[in-house]
């Protein structure tokens, strides 16, 4: 994995955990193609809906800074939150 994607990373589990009452159960895994690399949020069941937020507000919050970050180093990154 590329500093750039592990960077990400670690920032998704930032948030992630700084959000959700198991913050042990937080894992981040990146899934890197040649121009795409894809941020998989793996949280607690009972954990989703902090993730997402009312209406998706946060999980949008937290795609537009990873857009933000990835359009810097000039590639797509698009996060998945995930059971």
């Amino acid at each position: 994995m590329n500093t750039a994607a592990t960077q990400m990373d670690k920032l998704v589990t930032q948030i992630a955990r700084s959000l959700v009452d198991n913050p042990q159960d937080v894992r981040v895994n990146a899934i890197e193609g040649d121009h795409t690399t894809v941020l998989e949020l793996c949280v607690a069941k009972e954990d989703i809906g902090k993730v997402i937020g009312k209406q998706g507000r946060t999980a949008h919050a937290m795609r537009t800074l990873i857009g933000a970050v990835s359009a810097k180093i000039r590639k797509r990154t698009v996060l998945e939150i995930v059971e």
